[in-house]
């Protein structure tokens, strides 16, 4: 996955919109204002996706490419590398995990 496919795949997502916060080189994925994904502009080496947290250790152990969240609260966010054997499908149904853990958490 390429970050132009990264980021129409988000924002494919309803309700889902992007934004700056941390400045110019990070590209943040929000769902009701609460951020689900985000990853750097310029190097797109990793994407940082919330996940349940007994979800999150599962994949740590079970992926090398899936590491806790960098600059994330580690028990809810992970960090998964680019271009180190995730697959574009695999990739796709965490980015929605993480969407749909954080619009379930918004009031209704």
């Amino acid at each position: 996955m390429n970050i132009e496919d990264f980021r129409d795949f988000c924002l494919s997502l309803p309700g889902a919109t992007e934004d700056t916060p941390f400045g110019p080189d990070t590209l943040v994925f929000k769902v009701g204002g609460k951020l689900f994904a985000l990853t750097d502009i310029s190097t797109f080496a990793s994407i940082n996706l919330k996940c349940d947290p007994a979800q999150a250790v599962e994949l740590r152990e079970q992926f090398d490419f899936v590491q806790p969240g960098f600059h994330m609260n580690k028990k809810h966010w992970n960090t998964v590398l680019i271009g180190t054997g995730v697959r574009d499908a695999q990739l796709r149904e965490w980015i929605t995990d993480s969407y749909a853990l954080v619009r379930r958490s918004l009031p209704k």
